[in-house]
This record gives C-alpha cells, structure tokens and sequence, in this order.
C-alpha cells in the first residue's frame, strides 16, 4: 500500500484542533494565538501558543508539513542512502509547561517522514511519543500515564509497550546529568515495518491516547498550593528541559537544520527558567526524591514487565 500523505496530513491537522479546544477549556482562561507561518524551502505551518493562562504559563502546539530537495545531516546520519533524496516532513508537536510546580510539564509529538529518490521506491517512517517531566511527581499519577500509554499499545503487540517505553528512557536521558528527563512515557521512530496502514493506526492510537494520559493529572493537581521555595525548584528543574531540547532533541536539530521557523522550533522552550550552580537539595526532602526516586528508568507497570 502506498503512503496516503493526504490522510496522515488531515489527522495530524484534527489533532492539533482537538487538542488546543480541548486544553483551552481545561485552562479557563487563556487562548491559543494561531500564528500561520509559510517555509522558503517549501511549505509551512500553525503555531499555537497559549500564554499567561490559569493554569498553563505557556503551552504550545504546532503543526508544521515542509519538503525540500535534500534532507537534512540529522536525518541523514543514521541513513546515508537517504542523502540527497527530496523529502516531506509533517507533524504535530507540543509541549505544556503550567505555572503550578505540582503540575507536571508534557511533551508529545506524532510525525510522519516520507523521502523520494528517481528510480527508487519511497521510503517512509512514522516517529514520535509522549513524556512527562514532574517537578513535585506522585506515583499514583505517573502510574496512570504509563497505563494509558499501556492501553494504547496493547492492540498492536505484547511487547510493543515495553520496547517503545524502554527507547523513551534512553532517549530522554541527560548524559550530562545521569538523570533521565523525567517519568518517561513511550517513544518511537522510524516505524514501518507493520507497513503503512497499521502504523498509521498505531500514530493515531498515541497521538489520540495524549488527553485521556495528561488532563486527569492536571485536573487533580490545578488547585494545589504551593510556596516560593516550589515554585524556584520548578523554574531551577526547567533547565534540564531546556538542555535536552538544545543539545540532544533530534527534532530541534532536524527543523534547525532543514530551514524550518526559528520561534516554532523553539517554541518548545519554557518562558521563565533559571540556574544554579552546584545545586544540592536538602536530604529526603520532595526535591531531592525527584531525583532519587523518579529520575531513573522505573517498571511502573507489572503488567508492562
């Protein structure tokens, strides 16, 4: 079967609408500003961003659908074939960072790679996960985060949970620091091998599963109270998200790297942050547990064993 670009660009179009009406209401108070933005090299996107809700300091969600001639050295890297092969790229990408330190920030993107040479038959992939980055983490909700990443890759495959949950962990991992990003979640890329209707299905099954995993933790933790102390840990811990999207984050590299829209790229980015050097949290404090207790590749589920 061949791919359906025209298909996978309609859902990814829905999603990002489902998802900002979806969070709009959940705030109660903030509005995405829809910024429409066109690429030189080919193609464009929508990038929505929500600033100074009731809950959310900034969330954005972008779609983007580029091409071009030639594919970018990240995207090349591990596939040298694919050098000079014309390409298009689309996606929806979002991250969450809310102002309570009690809510956790979330990331979650779902794309899909298609590269064309002359002669050749395309060759195409589908990428991309969720994660959860706690600041103050309650076990109870980072157990129904990997259960409902859980569910939706039950269908697909015993194991496929498991792997995908396991690349997540290495993936979002600060060498660096020797910590992981935060609890994890399920990540994937270069999916083709179920051929393309079955893995368009299983994009759809993550992307689709992102609200039923992220809005009852917020639900629960939007009318926590919280002090000064907490709330500069949160601002200290948001440094390491923006270390990893700087120095690691593949698809920071690709849209740098392929031309894409600066601000959409690093949209990504937390709008307050700040360092301390040779931080050291006080023993068995809650900010210390972060890192003893959750910052660290974990089985959460026994039934994802």
């Amino acid at each position: 079967m061949n791919p359906d670009k025209a298909a996978v660009r309609e859902y990814l179009s829905e999603l990002q609408d489902s998802i900002t009406t979806a969070i709009e209401q959940l705030d109660g108070g903030g509005h995405f500003q829809s910024d429409l933005w066109v690429r030189p090299g080919g193609g464009g996107g929508d990038s929505r961003v929500l600033k100074s809700g009731r809950i959310f300091e900034q969330a954005g969600v972008g779609f983007s659908h580029v091409m071009g001639e030639g594919l970018p050295p990240s995207a090349t890297q591990g596939r040298p074939d694919l050098a000079g092969a014309s390409f298009e790229a689309m996606g929806v990408s979002l991250v969450f960072h809310p102002t309570n330190p009690f809510i956790p920030t979330t990331h979650m993107n779902v794309r899909f790679f298609i590269a064309e040479k002359a002669g050749q038959p395309p060759v195409w992939w589908f990428g991309g996960g969720y994660d959860l980055t706690p600041y103050y983490p309650f076990e109870e909700d980072v157990v129904h985060w990997h259960q409902t990443a859980y569910d939706a890759c039950a269908p697909f495959g015993k194991n496929v949970y498991k792997n995908y949950k396991s690349w997540c962990d290495e993936y979002f991992y600060l060498k660096h620091r020797k910590e992981t990003r935060g609890v994890g979640g399920v990540f994937f890329d270069d999916l083709n091998e179920w051929g393309f209707a079955r893995s368009f299905e299983f994009q759809r099954a993550i992307g689709s599963s992102f609200l039923r995993a992220y809005v009852p933790i917020v639900t629960k933790r939007r009318a926590s109270d919280y002090s000064e102390r907490e709330r500069q840990f949160q601002l200290y811990r948001r440094g390491r998200y923006v270390e990893f999207n700087l120095v690691y984050d593949r698809g920071t590299l690709f849209g740098l790297q392929s031309g894409g829209r600066t601000e959409s790229i690093l949209m990504s980015l937390p709008p307050l942050v700040r360092w301390e050097p040779n931080y050291e949290p006080e023993p068995n404090s809650q900010e210390a547990r972060l890192s003893s207790d959750y910052l660290k590749p974990r089985d959460w589920l026994s039934n994802g064993s």
